[in-house]
């Protein structure tokens, strides 16, 4: 079982205000949710007007359902907002689905 992790870096050129990044911000999180069934936040720069970090988090069986599903989220992100991605970093968590608790 593995968990995995995604942080996106977003610059939002036109945002004069923190009322305009949260429109972005607001309307990218529940899309992503909405798409991908999976846990997403704003993680970092809250007090930034066009600069976001947000960060997903999703559990997978295997490496290749794990690397797909983060390469269409990043894809997604791309297409799917007002606001450039500028980089993104994922990590993988994997656990012992035999081990006791």
């Amino acid at each position: 079982m593995l968990v995995a992790v995604v942080l996106f870096e977003l610059h939002i050129e036109f945002a004069q205000s923190l009322k305009d990044k949260r429109m972005v911000v607001r309307s990218l999180k529940q899309r992503l949710r909405d798409r991908f069934h999976c846990s997403v936040n704003e993680v970092a720069f809250q007090d930034l007007h066009q600069r976001a970090r947000l960060a997903m988090s999703f559990v997978a069986l295997d490496h290749a359902t794990a690397d797909s599903l983060l390469d269409k989220m990043g894809t997604f992100v791309e297409e799917h907002t007002d606001a450039t991605l500028s980089g993104w970093t994922s990590e993988k968590l994997e656990f012992d689905e035999t081990a006791d608790l």
